[in-house]
């Protein structure tokens, strides 16, 4: 009978535990793009994933990485989950949001207890981290990871997981990653107008990071590049860890507007000519050879505009430079510390552009090499390059970690506490003593 009993309970644990289906939306100013993943999808021999459904739109409603208009952001949202869903063949409650807007910005924090005579146990972890979270005060802003980047113990530093060890001080070291809080309710806003649970923000750079990058660069120490439509955002690696994460508000889309502007044609056709002729850098015979715009407006009498490619590369590579100069110089500013032998990894659709390379190469003098979903190896052509490492970092993510000291979830929603909490204290102190409470 008692053993009857244990089983059912064990039954219904495992009832109540079962993985649900997980979906990721890049919501970015060129595309929004939709991963399904189903919970057979994990592969835990090879550590690789199975995306069920992959969709995406054109975006709309969204420029220079912020939402201009919820209206027609959501229905692209939508969209593009609907065409997944219908791939995948299954139905879609809820979905996790990565973007680089918002004002993306990350701090360190670091806190220390003592402990007693016996193992350090996971109420000790706890402790540790509301330790360091009390010193963080947030203005305006929502945090949307809690990540250890170390712990240490007495005089022993750079561990990774200290739980049954033995000591007299315990101490961690935090990396708390913020968005505006007013970004962070817009896109609660669309997610919810498309008729979709809002189950969380992850950070662009970050989770392109965890597509991208191999195990041995987080550990030896790498930059993920994330070079999208409206922003250009870095996440910084060492020690197996992310240590830091740093946005330009400038991407692709500045490279076109540069376009248009400089040789007077339209949006449309300042993107084509980008796609089919662009380079950061000079090739031979760009003098002679000459491309063709479309003219800006609906004069029928017009004819083409007709420049030598040289002036279109005299546009692009000034725009790139200024970007990875930009962000090489906050970086430094940021006093994050980067391996000396740490390589550079681009992500994103503007990291696609001729010539992108070879200017990172030059700005930074690291090794660069262009990153791809590496977990999802069964993606198709259109879907499995830099562009799409965003949405496929959400579902490596969700599979395989890393552990987050609070997870998403609680970080979207506090509603749900065993205690009652002072409606002043800070929402990173509250997600703490969630922390505590369910760790």
């Amino acid at each position: 009978m008692l053993e009857a009993s244990r089983e059912s309970r064990d039954g219904l644990k495992a009832a109540l535990g079962r993985p649900q289906v997980t979906a990721a939306v890049d919501l970015g100013a060129s595309k929004v793009a939709c991963f399904i993943m189903k919970p057979d999808g994990v592969r835990r021999v090879d550590r690789t994933l199975t995306a069920s459904g992959v969709a995406h739109v054109q975006s709309r409603g969204v420029r220079n990485g912020a939402i201009v208009n919820i209206d027609e952001a959501s229905e692209a949202v939508a969209q593009a989950v609907e065409r997944a869903e219908s791939m995948a063949e299954v139905r879609v409650q809820g979905v996790t949001v990565t973007t680089a807007g918002g004002q993306l910005a990350g701090r360190r924090v670091a806190g220390r207890v003592s402990l007693g005579a016996r193992p350090i146990s996971d109420e000790d972890l706890a402790r540790a981290i509301r330790s360091a979270m009390a010193q963080l005060k947030l203005q305006e802003r929502k945090a949307i990871h809690i990540l250890p980047v170390s712990w240490s113990v007495d005089a022993q530093s750079g561990i990774r997981d200290p739980r049954q060890m033995f000591g007299r001080v315990l101490g961690v070291e935090l990396l708390v990653v913020t968005i505006a809080e007013a970004a962070y309710r817009v896109l609660a806003t669309c997610v919810e107008r498309a008729h979709l649970t809002f189950e969380g923000v992850a950070a662009a750079p970050f989770v392109s990071a965890l597509a991208a990058l191999e195990e041995d660069e987080m550990d030896l120490g790498a930059v993920c590049i994330d070079m999208g439509g409206g922003s250009t955002s870095a996440a910084v690696f060492a020690g197996g860890s992310l240590v830091h994460v740093e946005t330009v508000p400038v991407g692709g889309h500045h490279v076109t507007s540069d376009i248009a502007r400089g040789l007077s044609t339209s949006w449309a056709g300042a993107e084509r000519i980008k796609t089919l002729h662009g380079s950061a850098i000079a090739s031979a015979n760009e003098d002679k050879e000459m491309i063709e715009a479309p003219p800006r407006g609906d004069d029928p009498g017009a004819g083409p505009v007709i420049a030598p490619r040289s002036l279109l590369k005299g546009i692009i590579a000034p725009r790139v430079e200024e970007t990875m100069e930009i962000l090489r110089d906050r970086l430094r500013a940021s006093g994050v510390p980067v391996e000396p032998g740490a390589g550079l990894i681009l992500t994103g659709g503007a990291s696609q552009l001729a010539g992108v390379r070879e200017v990172a190469l030059r700005v930074f003098d690291r090794p660069v090499r262009l990153g791809r979903p590496r977990r999802v190896p069964h993606l198709a052509d259109a879907a499995s390059g830099p562009a799409f490492c965003a949405a496929a970092g959400v579902l490596q993510r969700a599979a395989f970690g890393p552990r987050e000291a609070v997870p998403s979830r609680a970080l979207v929603n506090f509603g749900v506490r065993r205690e009652p909490l002072d409606a002043r204290t800070n929402p990173v102190i509250r997600a703490a003593v969630w922390l505590r409470d369910n760790l």
